[in-house]
């Protein structure tokens, strides 16, 4: 397994009791043997708000970095907002988290998912121009969401 899946997995067992966690960045770093950067890089890249995380930081001497996983009321309202945030394009990277996410909270079932990654993915979109495909998916992307509701 790799460094970042290492920082990751790790990451995710402290979330799955209440879905908050602190970390003390150099201490995990430590830990795992890894550069502090390579935490940075994975909570960056992993723990980003269209997957479900906000993160909050402090530096300094006592400094964390704090993440929590969104929780919402109801599937509509998860719906809702991520039809908000998505704006008039969305990358293919960013819809699939999106996604992904959906589907890790049971907003979205197995089968949906699959449907909406095929059809909101590049090779779906093949014929529509590059300049115009991301505003298509998103276009595409909200369309399925709000009828998903």
């Amino acid at each position: 397994m790799s460094m970042s899946n290492e920082i990751a997995k790790m990451i995710l067992e402290m979330l799955s009791d209440d879905g908050e966690t602190e970390i003390q960045r150099n201490e995990m770093a430590q830990a795992l043997g890894c550069v502090p950067s390579q935490i940075n890089y994975v909570i960056s890249s992993r723990f980003t708000p269209e997957q479900g995380y906000i993160v909050e930081s402090r530096r300094g001497g006592g400094g964390y970095i704090r993440i929590t996983r969104t929780k919402y009321d109801s599937k509509a309202a998860v719906l809702m907002h991520v039809v908000n945030s998505i704006g008039n394009e969305i990358d293919e990277a960013s819809c699939q988290a999106h996604i992904y996410n959906l589907n890790y909270q049971k907003i979205l079932s197995p089968e949906i998912s699959k449907l909406m990654l095929a059809a909101t993915g590049d090779r779906s979109l093949k014929e529509i121009p590059t300049q115009f495909r991301d505003r298509a998916r998103a276009s595409i992307f909200k369309q399925m969401l709000l009828s998903n509701q």
